[in-house]
Parts: structure tokens; C-alpha cells; sequence
């Protein structure tokens, strides 16, 4: 560790002593010497990590960028990248502040622990994740998932994002992320969009300003549509005019024509005004509704619902909580744990799947890869970290993303300013939190969700594979029942579909001399069944009974199972005076039957050696019949 961090950061743990200044400025010293480090000194790490093994080189808003050599990295970076990542990092803190206080209302928690969740992940994305463009921080769906399995329970949410990142830690260090590519496409994308239609109906009571709405999705549809008569005009006006306004200027941020250097300087001028306005929209709502709440106040009425006076500051850095004290009882860390439920793995489960899809998808979209074990390890540490700062769990979020990638980042350091921008608000703006209208708040929310719904994808699979529209179809409607059976359901029903081919490979029947069968694929355990059961439909079943060829030329890989089976078949035969020859055999799936030492089996010639020896040799090795020019045979 360098001189200036130790000597910086060793007022960070006496024991016994007063800190000598306030926890925020230390917090914000802390932010700069992490700046002032991933710049100096591990940004050449960063960068071979991501660039090195794809040619030196990636893509950027700039084009084609070289990889600078050793001697240059610092003075290369500040003078072509610094402006750009600033610009980025600026751009996403701008949409994650306003995103961060409606999320954390969709998790059923104050405003500000939507803020405690956003910071952590920019620093230690910055030094531990493969990907330029992600943003780790508070999203709808697992702001969903928090709602729903801590029960608006400030004290389990933290506890949830420990031991969320345990999970994670875990997984990254065991090497597990290959387990994430069970979870097929279409599941994702059902539970997306059936995520994206459950967020935004829990939000039309905020935009509405109607009160006592259940949670559960069935009977908030009925008790909202029951009490439409109740709705607040203000709020509904304000709402319904904010997402009109986000609309427009997203139109406006899709269909603006690009600038020309030749360009006047007066047009360059305009069009960065409204690039910036249109990219920051969701703050200039929130700032602008603020305004008008705050003028009503003034005035002495106050038409809409407001967020309310929120906690101050910056989170203080303490243990999760283990124990939870209220004013009836004292739960121990069982309880607490039992009151997740299947929360503690559907969460930490959908961090990583949500967070590693949108890595990979701008991964291929910028011609460079990721790492998936190492994204475990970086959210799993950003969520155990930030559980020590009141943070609930966060992932990737692929609206801001996308934002951070638009914008021409080229190093993991944007990330650095959103998280300063984010210190910044905590540190000197939550005061005027308390003036931001609720319905405004809804109206980013439902606007940033609004995206993920997508059932144009049914005509996809329809046309690609029309069995993938069970398990999405499966997924998307228990997913409105309960979050964890419709993921569980369709991740039962893909594996299904996975391992039915397994069960019941594809056995071509050829008709010559004599009857060959031909499996087109391995033959494991729970084939052999149906291998058995073909072989006896046209071979025992018929009259007069033939004799089978069975062709294994093109399997690979068999299992215990399978050699016993036909240890069984080659003894039916015989018992029947038939013959079962076994042709095609490569040499491993030989050695294989030789190794088990079943009875069955006997080697008749010293031919065998040398055949095994023959890595090229397919010539027929097994009969069960009289001939002896083979090698082994049933006795």
C-alpha cells in the first residue's frame, strides 16, 4: 500500500479515540484518495484486464483506441479518456440519484437507502469488474424482490445484502458462474417483463395518490381499480404530465441528428443543451416537480404527497444487523433468516443472472469480453461492503448501462464520479428531498421499467423453437402469483426440455442386409431405457425375430448404466440365438467396456491391444453370436 493512502486512511481505525473530523468528510477523502489511486496506480491493471487479451485495442466513442504502453499509461489516460469517463460518470450520477430515491420507495424503504445503496458499487466496480460500461446500484427488479421478502423491514434488507454477498463471494470463489447458464433466454425475458408489469401497477397508487393498496399483485389490481374514485387530482395531473414530459424527451434523445465538426459553434452550443437535458431527464423531472411542490408550499396549500423529511448525511459505517430489537419483542439472526425465506436465494440468484447478462450483452456489443467469476466476486464484495453502510442488495442496471455506454466510456473510472455524485447529494442535498412529489417518482419509475416488457419475443420463439414458449408463458404468469415459483417453474421446465433429448436420443433405423440402429448422440443412464425398448420394438417384438447391428460410431460418452444395459441386451440375444454385434466403437468407449470388468465381456484374441492402440480404428469390436473373427464377444 502506497505512503499516501496509509498515512491518509490511519485515522480510519484507532480504537477508543474520538474521531478527529465528521464521518462525511472522511467518507469524501476516503472518495478522493480512490480517484487519486485507480487513476496512479491501478489503472494498468484495469486496462490490460479488460483490453489486453483482445488485441490491444477496443472500441469507444472515438473509434478504434490503442492500448498505450507502460511508460505512458498515466499521461495517455488523463489527456484521451479523463474527459470522456468524466463527462460519462457525470451523465450516470445525474440518472442514478433520481432513480436511487424511487427505487428505494419500490422496495418499501425510506428514500435515502436508496442512495446508501448506490456508492459502494462504483468504487469497487472500478478495480474488481471486467466490463467499461456496468453500473452497479439499486434496480427495479431486486428492488421488487426486496419488497417482497423483507416485508419493508429496513433491519432484514441490510441483512439481506450480507448475506447476499456472502453468497455471491462464495460463488465467484468456487467457480460457479458457469451455473448461471442453466437459466435459459426465454425464462429471463419472461420474468423481466412480468417484473416490469409489477412494478409499474404498484407504482399507479403514487401517481394516483391513493393509500392502503396491498402488496400482493392480485389484490392490488382490485383495490386500485376499486378505489379509482379516490384519486388526488394533483397527484394524477403532475404524474400523468411527468411521464408525458420523460416521453418526449426521450423521442427527443433517440431522434436528435449527430453534429459535424463544420458545424457553427451556436448549434454545437444548443445541441449539447439539449443532449443534456435529455440525458439527465429523470433529474430535471425530479428537480423541476420539487420546484413546483416547494411553491405550492409556500403558498400555504399542497396538492400532492410528498417523500417527506428524509435521514441526513452520509450512512454510518456499522455491523449488519444480526439481532433486531422493536417495541414487542427481540427477533435472534434465525428468525430473521427465516422471515427471508427463499429470499436469501432468489435474490443473491437474480443479482448475479441480471448482472452478468447485461456485462455479456455489452461485452459483445463493444468487442471485448468479461470475466464471469470475477463479476461474482465484484458484486458479491459490492454487497457485503455496502451491507456495512446500510445498503439493501443492488446489481447491474442496464438502463444506466446503456446510459454510461451512449456516452462514450472507455474505463471502469466513470464510475468513480457517479459515485462521487452520489456522496455529494447525501452529503449536501437530502434536506430538499423532502419536496420531491411521490408521483413524480413514480413517473421515473415506471418510465425506466417500462423497456423491459417485451412480448415480442413469443413471435420469436414461435418461429425458432415453438417448445421455449412453455417455460416463458409458465414463467410469465406464476411470476404474478410469486416471484420465486414462476423462476422455479420455468427453470424446472427448461431443464426438462434440456435433458429430454438426453432420455430420448435420436436412434436412426437403417434397413440393409441386416437391421442397423444408429444412436446420433451420448448415451447416458437415462436412456437406456428407450435404447432397450427400440432395440426390442424392432428387433424381439416383430416376426421372425433379427438379428441387430447396433452402431456406435458417433457416441462419445457412455456411463455405468449403459454398459450394463448391454451386458443385458448382448445376454437377451443370445439366450433367444440371435446376434447383437456392436460395431463403431472407439477406442475410449472400448477401453470403457474392457475397464468394467463385467462377466459379459471376455477378450478372445491378442488383437485387442493393438486395435486399442488404433485411436482411428471404427471397425466392428463386439458380437455376441459364433463368429470368431471379432474380438469380444458374450460367452
Amino acid at each position: 500500500m502506497p505512503y499516501e493512502l496509509a498515512t491518509s486512511l490511519s485515522w480510519t481505525f484507532p480504537v477508543g479515540i474520538h474521531w478527529p473530523i465528521s464521518w462525511n468528510h472522511r467518507l469524501i477523502d476516503c472518495a478522493a484518495i480512490l480517484i487519486r489511486l485507480a487513476v496512479r496506480q491501478t489503472w494498468e491493471r484495469i486496462l490490460r484486464t479488460l483490453y489486453a487479451d483482445n488485441g490491444l485495442s477496443f472500441q469507444c466513442c472515438h473509434g478504434l483506441v490503442e492500448y498505450p504502453g507502460e511508460s505512458e499509461t498515466d499521461t495517455w489516460y488523463l489527456l484521451q479518456w479523463l474527459q470522456v469517463d468524466v463527462i460519462a460518470g457525470l451523465s450516470v450520477g445525474l440518472t442514478v440519484v433520481p432513480q436511487a430515491l424511487a427505487y428505494a420507495d419500490v422496495a418499501g424503504l425510506p428514500v435515502q437507502y436508496g442512495l446508501y445503496s448506490s456508492f459502494v458499487g462504483c468504487f469497487v466496480y472500478c478495480v474488481l469488474g471486467t466490463s467499461k460500461d456496468v453500473t452497479l446500484g439499486p434496480t427495479a427488479i431486486i428492488s421488487l424482490l426486496v419488497s417482497l421478502y423483507t416485508y419493508e423491514d429496513v433491519s432484514l434488507a441490510i441483512l439481506l445484502s450480507f448475506l447476499s454477498g456472502c453468497i455471491q463471494l462464495a460463488m465467484g470463489l468456487l467457480n460457479f458462474g458457469f451455473l448461471l447458464d442453466f437459466i435459459s433466454y426465454p425464462v429471463i425475458k419472461a420474468f423481466t417483463s412480468a417484473a416490469a408489469v409489477t412494478i409499474a401497477f404498484s407504482q399507479v397508487k403514487n401517481l394516483l395518490g391513493l393509500k392502503d393498496i396491498p402488496r400482493e399483485f392480485v389484490l392490488q389490481v382490485y383495490e386500485t381499480f376499486r378505489k379509482l374514485p379516490s384519486t388526488r387530482l394533483g397527484d394524477a395531473l403532475l404524474g400523468l404530465s411527468c411521464i408525458v414530459i420523460l416521453v418526449l424527451l426521450k423521442w427527443m434523445k433517440d431522434t436528435s441528428p449527430r453534429m459535424h465538426r463544420n458545424i457553427p459553434r451556436f448549434y454545437r452550443l444548443c445541441n449539447l443543451i439539449v443532449w443534456f437535458i435529455t440525458t439527465a431527464r429523470n433529474a430535471v423531472i425530479v428537480i423541476a416537480a420539487g420546484l413546483v411542490a416547494y411553491s405550492f408550499q409556500v403558498l400555504g396549500s399542497q396538492p400532492f404527497i410528498l417523500t417527506g423529511k428524509t435521514a441526513e448525511g452520509l450512512p454510518h459505517f456499522q455491523l449488519p444487523p444480526f439481532s433486531e430489537t422493536t417495541a414487542n419483542e427481540t427477533r435472534t439472526f434465525n428468525e430473521m433468516v427465516q422471515k427471508i425465506g427463499p429470499g436469501l436465494f432468489v435474490v443473491p440468484l437474480m443479482g448475479l443472472l441480471e448482472s452478468v447478462a447485461i456485462a455479456r450483452a455489452f461485452a459483445s456489443q463493444n468487442n471485448y469480453r468479461v470475466n464471469t467469476n470475477q463479476e461474482l466476486l465484484a458484486i458479491g464484495l459490492t454487497n457485503f461492503l455496502g451491507s456495512f453502510l446500510s445498503s439493501y442488495p443492488i446489481t447491474g442496471s442496464f438502463g444506466r448501462t446503456a446510459l454510461n455506454s451512449q456516452t462514450g466510456v472507455c474505463t471502469p473510472a466513470g464510475g468513480l464520479i457517479t459515485g462521487l455524485v452520489v456522496l455529494l447529494s447525501l452529503g449536501y442535498l437530502t434536506p430538499l428531498f423532502f419536496y420531491i412529489p411521490k408521483a413524480a417518482l413514480a413517473a421515473v419509475i415506471i418510465c425506466a421499467v417500462a423497456p423491459m416488457f417485451d412480448l415480442r419475443i413469443c413471435k420469436t420463439l414461435w418461429n425458432v423453437k415453438r417448445l421455449d414458449l412453455v417455460p416463458f408463458l409458465l414463467t410469465f404468469l406464476v411470476s404474478f402469483w410469486e416471484i420465486q415459483y414462476g423462476i422455479l417453474a420455468g427453470i424446472l421446465v427448461s431443464i426438462v426440455i434440456l435433458c429430454y433429448p438426453v432420455a430420448r436420443p435420436q436412434i436412426k433405423v437403417l434397413e440393409s442386409e441386416s437391421l442397423v440402429l444408429q444412436p446420433t448422440s451420448g448415451l447416458y443412464f437415462p436412456a437406456m431405457e428407450f435404447v432397450r425398448d427400440t432395440v426390442h420394438e424392432k428387433a424381439l417384438a416383430v416376426s421372425p425375430q433379427r438379428s441387430v447391428t447396433l452402431d456406435l460410431s458417433q457416441v462419445t460418452m457412455v456411463d455405468y448404466t449403459i454398459v450394463v444395459g448391454l451386458r443385458d441386451l448382448l445376454h437377451e440375444f443370445k439366450s433367444q440365438g440371435l446376434c447383437l454385434t456392436i460395431r463403431g466403437l472407439q477406442p475410449p468407449l472400448l477401453q470403457k467396456l474392457m475397464a468394467a470388468d463385467l462377466k459379459a465381456f471376455h477378450h478372445l484374441q491378442g488383437k485387442t491391444e493393438d486395435r486399442l492402440k488404433d485411436e482411428d480404428s471404427t471397425e466392428p469390436l463386439l458380437q455376441a453370436g459364433k463368429s470368431e473373427e471379432l474380438m469380444v464377444f458374450l460367452a
